[in-house]
């Protein structure tokens, strides 16, 4: 049977110290970020012309993957888009216990562990593939 829990007793102790050492490195790190953005030139390339487009133009590093994966078929982006609602909902599905201690890869959750291994090491090996084994006109190439 449920039993209403203490608030109390369902948090840890902290230290008020703790939390302002967390807000000077935060400021500190958005003050080198500021300042890398004004120092560091971007590499970007020049203004997009409309009438010549490059071909075909390779995205971020960090969207490649979607690029790669839709590149062999603009229907394999709904799988991308289920896998991210199910990783949006997965904390208020009633599958799992609450946890009571912070763990990597807990053991009753396996198919959550399996599921985003899997997912992080498919969208890796994508990345990989779409920026270094393709060339120009988006065809497979070797790097070397």
């Amino acid at each position: 049977m449920n039993q209403p829990r203490s608030l109390k007793t369902d948090y840890l102790k902290s230290s008020p110290h703790f939390f302002q050492l967390i807000v000077v490195a935060a400021c500190f790190l958005c003050l080198l970020l500021f300042c890398g953005a004004i120092l560091i030139q971007a590499p970007l390339l020049g203004p997009a012309d409309p009438g010549v487009p490059p071909n075909p133009a390779k995205s971020a590093w960090f969207l490649l993957w979607i690029q790669e994966l839709v590149s062999h078929g603009t229907f394999l982006i709904y799988p991308v888009i289920i896998l991210g609602c199910f990783f949006v909902i997965l904390p208020w599905l009633p599958v799992y216990r609450p946890a009571w201690r912070a763990s990597w890869l807990p053991e009753g959750q396996w198919f959550v562990n399996v599921l985003t291994v899997v997912s992080v090491a498919v969208i890796i090996g994508l990345t990989i593939i779409a920026a270094f084994f393709r060339g120009t006109q988006w065809q497979y190439a070797w790097p070397f």
